[in-house]
């Protein structure tokens, strides 16, 4: 007998490793790491994992330098396995990676400086998949457009060595490799805010601490 597809949704989201991106160098915030910083008397990273682990396990975090910052929150701490920090890509295959070696078929990634995303963004993802098993999370601005939000995905694993080596090639924006396979773009709704807002700068920090309040 088939299973109602709200029991679907949620086999499909336990069985979803889920990977916080935190291998940026914050520059624009002066260094560091962004997941650290205070929102709300909280951590940034504490907000993002509050979200993402009722949605999807096991999880893991994407994050270069020192993994002994983050010996506190418990998780597997994955660095890019490409020299020079190419960007989030990076982090998505070591993602993969890391799944892969636990048998699982898909990823879901988000940015670890985003605090107010969607709590049925893996469910989302997953039932807005097309044929190539990827999505990515989108919004529409102001003017109506629609805006891909490419940290928030879901990635198929078995993409993983041609993800490798795109990023070997050379290439850096995301889009342009999720593109090429098909990937779907699973709208969000923005209203009051949108959702997947994240922080750069110490003025974002102000408006997330409004946003809380």
């Amino acid at each position: 007998m088939t299973e109602p597809a709200a029991n679907s949704a949620s086999a499909a989201r336990s069985r979803l490793p889920g990977v916080i991106l935190a291998g940026g160098r914050a520059s624009r915030m002066g260094g560091g790491d962004k997941g650290l910083r205070l929102v709300g008397g909280r951590r940034l990273i504490d907000h993002v994992l509050l979200r993402l682990s009722g949605q999807c396990a096991p999880l893991a975090l994407n994050a270069n330098g020192d993994p002994a910052r983050f010996a506190d929150l418990g998780l597997p701490v994955l660095p890019d396995s490409i020299a020079d920090h190419p960007g989030p890509l990076a982090g998505v295959l070591a993602g993969m990676d890391w799944a892969a070696g636990q048998g699982a078929e898909h990823i879901v990634s988000v940015a670890a400086d985003t605090p107010f995303f969607p709590t049925d963004l893996v469910d989302r993802l997953w039932a807005g998949r097309g044929a190539s098993g990827l999505a990515l999370a989108a919004t529409r601005d102001a003017a109506g457009a629609l805006r891909r939000h490419p940290t928030f995905g879901l990635w198929p694993v078995a993409l993983r060595d041609d993800l490798r080596g795109a990023l070997r090639r050379g290439l850096r924006k995301i889009v342009i490799w999720t593109d090429a396979h098909d990937a779907t773009a699973v709208e969000f709704a923005a209203d009051p805010f949108d959702p997947f807002f994240n922080i750069n700068s110490p003025e974002d920090i102000d408006a997330a601490e409004r946003l809380l309040a």
